[in-house]
């Protein structure tokens, strides 16, 4: 099996355009290796970035050509450091390359409905401006881990799949990825040429970082990595045609959600939290920070809202109750709901069944439901007057 050690004695081999070895610009990131796939990144100031890119092109070409290596992800990151190019500059964009074999996915056979399709969407002038054939793509987050925001973002797509929508689940929680697991998915993504054909599970099209490593293998990666990932599976992933992408966003206000509101122009957010005070201060940043990168919060979600006996049928307040809901309240955001705090919901999901599509007609399949049909409602119309994704200036 390839190493990382491995991989850098070849690159030490590749020049920069000031003719040292790659090895020893301080360009280079941490290379991460996973069952012979190879993560790493290039980052330089933005007046460079046009003489690097030959050199991430070699760069590229000696990792595919080091024994043991079956596919490359080769990211080259341009920033503008302090002082570098005028105020109010931006930043070069990401480049992304990745190279592969053909992996099939896998997913059960018993509820995958969706296959791969070229086909363009059904009305070209609703779709987004930063993914052709996608009409819309909003973002799942939280301000912090633990809130049960991935169990919403799956539950929600499956929601917006059942009222008759085309759906996509991106999971772009790079350090926690666990649609994988909620959705019943294993295997590896097929790629043609450049381009990742998504899996398949319940009739959404799901990608993940998940499909490309090992379930217990550390992202130990630094923001350029995570930024380039991102990019990828948004950009080089065969989503077409989509009525909408649902984005399981990681927790906190970082270099993840930087990325999504600079790569393309989200039609909106989600913000998920318990009723706790701790928990709502962190998504009151949430809120803020979509905010300023003129993201549109489409509602708060108000997650294990409440806990109720399954003996008695008794009503806990376990983490309080109603604190999301006076939040948005006070902050001026629609509410969308209260999600309890259940062990049908918790059973399926590790089960890989999501209760919206394993138990249709039980009453939290019917939450999340109506939950899906408000965002729907609030996304009606806002096609026509979406924003130009922010230009984000990365200082460094």
């Amino acid at each position: 099996m390839v190493t990382a050690e491995e991989v850098k004695a070849r690159l030490a081999q590749v020049a920069a355009p000031d003719g040292r070895p790659v090895t020893e610009t301080g360009a280079l990131s941490e290379v991460v290796v996973s069952n012979g796939k190879v993560y790493l990144s290039l980052t330089v100031d933005a007046a460079q970035a046009k003489a690097w890119e030959p050199v991430r092109a070699a760069v590229e070409r000696a990792v595919r050509a080091t024994p043991g290596v079956s596919s490359a992800l080769v990211a080259l990151t341009a920033e503008r450091r302090a002082g570098s190019a005028p105020a109010g500059a931006s930043a070069e964009p990401v480049r992304v390359s990745g190279q592969g074999g053909s992996h099939p996915g896998h997913s059960h056979a018993e509820h995958s409905h969706a296959g791969h399709s070229h086909a363009a969407p059904a009305d070209p002038q609703k779709e987004s401006p930063g993914l052709p054939g996608v009409g819309a793509i909003i973002a799942v987050a939280s301000g912090k881990g633990g809130v049960g925001k991935s169990t919403l973002a799956a539950n929600l797509a499956l929601g917006l799949s059942a009222l008759g929508l085309k759906v996509g689940l991106l999971d772009a929680d790079i350090y926690g990825p666990s649609v994988p697991r909620l959705m019943g998915l294993k295997g590896r993504p097929e790629v043609q040429g450049r381009i990742m054909q998504p899996l398949a599970s319940w009739g959404l099209k799901v990608m993940s970082i998940g499909f490309l490593v090992e379930e217990e293998t550390p992202m130990i990666w630094r923001g350029p990595m995570v930024m380039s990932a991102i990019s990828q599976m948004l950009k080089e992933v065969n989503w077409a045609p989509l009525d909408i992408l649902v984005v399981d966003m990681p927790p906190g206000t970082g270099d993840a959600q930087l990325t999504m509101a600079q790569q393309v122009p989200l039609a909106g957010a989600v913000i998920v939290s318990t009723p706790q005070d701790l928990a709502l201060i962190d998504a009151r940043r949430g809120i803020a920070m979509f905010e300023k990168v003129n993201v549109p919060v489409l509602g708060v979600v108000e997650n294990m809202s409440y806990f109720l006996c399954p003996h008695c049928g008794e009503r806990s307040d376990v983490f309080g109750h109603g604190g999301a809901r006076h939040e948005a309240k006070r902050l001026g955001v629609p509410f969308l709901g209260e999600v309890p705090l259940h062990m049908t919901i918790r059973e399926s999901s590790d089960a890989g069944r999501p209760v919206v599509a394993a138990s249709p007609e039980s009453r939290e399949a019917e939450i999340y439901r109506t939950i899906a049909a408000s965002v729907r409602d609030r996304l009606a119309g806002k096609h026509a007057s979406a924003r130009q994704a922010p230009r984000i200036v990365m200082e460094g």
